[in-house]
């Protein structure tokens, strides 16, 4: 009898072990407490076409982390407030943060070329506010998540991409380093194996449609324009089943034997959001990323 007792305890250890592991789901994400941003500001006249900008206390400058949401570049996924908490916790650490939304497949103008011209134009507008709100321009650095690491990279190559893609708009403001969590970088690559997480295929082919070159990868997906020319950071979660680890191996290869600097983590025991969660024991590496990046 005893034996069975503690076989079945044991089992419930198990069982309360693997469910301490599972990875966050970004449902249970959202349902942490949010702050509210400093202020919510436009830079274009659509809805989507807005950031929200988080000070520090302090007279500044402020060094500048600019966040990218994910979601599957799609409209039914939820938009800015994904990286609120990140927001805060960099806040609280004295930078100023600018989370920036942007269209979306399934609103009017999303997908080719308005996403990508929404990230370019979003992230420009920090020179119209740095005046006001004592911003430092000279230590920018961009932090994107899934869906929005592949246009964080994309936006760190913005002065890469070919001088006939419509995607070239206004002068690409320099940014000192960019960090890609859990980045779909390559769209390529991850129409072919990845997961159907994000719609499979079909989402690739929506970003992409329309687009202007014969190959519809050169100005859309960061591999056509390596060398990025900018220090990359990417991160990815050792368990995440939305973007397997393998894709962030991969791409990191390719920049790194483009001759970009290139840092590549892994974190074990990580999935896909806790990369994007102060609260995560992954939050520790990827903050002390971000510092060594923007603060040097």
């Amino acid at each position: 009898m005893r034996l069975a007792s503690l076989a079945a305890a044991a089992l419930v250890l198990i069982a309360a072990g693997h469910a301490a592991a599972a990875p966050k789901t970004f449902r249970q994400l959202l349902d942490m407490p949010r702050a509210a941003p400093t202020a919510h500001i436009p830079y274009g006249a659509e809805p989507e076409q807005f950031g929200d900008l988080w000070l520090p206390e302090g007279p500044g400058k402020h060094p500048v982390v600019v966040l990218i949401h994910g979601g599957c570049w799609q409209a039914k996924y939820p938009s800015v407030e994904l990286m609120a908490y990140m927001a805060r916790d960099l806040q609280g650490r004295g930078y100023a943060v600018w989370n920036l939304a942007y269209r979306r497949l399934g609103e009017p103008g999303g997908g080719y070329p308005g996403t990508f011209v929404d990230v370019a134009n979003g992230l420009d507008k920090l020179r119209e506010l740095a005046p006001e709100h004592r911003l430092d321009l000279k230590r920018v650095v961009v932090a994107g998540h899934s869906a929005g690491g592949h246009l964080t990279t994309w936006a760190a190559g913005r002065p890469r991409l070919p001088k006939a893609s419509p995607l070239r708009v206004g002068k690409p403001l320099k940014i000192r380093g960019a960090v890609s969590l859990a980045g779909i970088n390559d769209l390529a690559a991850y129409r072919a194996t990845g997961p159907d997480a994000c719609g499979g295929p079909d989402t690739i082919d929506q970003l992409t449609a329309g687009a202007a070159l014969p190959d519809r990868y050169a100005d859309t997906s960061p591999p056509a324009f390596l060398p990025i020319k900018t220090p990359l950071a990417v991160i990815s979660g050792a368990l995440d089943p939305i973007v397997p680890p393998v894709f962030g191996v991969e791409f990191a290869a390719k920049a790194k034997g483009a001759g970009d600097r290139v840092e590549e983590i892994t974190i074990a025991d990580a999935g896909h959001f806790e990369l994007i969660d102060p609260t995560s024991a992954a939050w520790t590496r990827i903050v002390g990323v971000i510092d060594a990046m923007a603060r040097k």
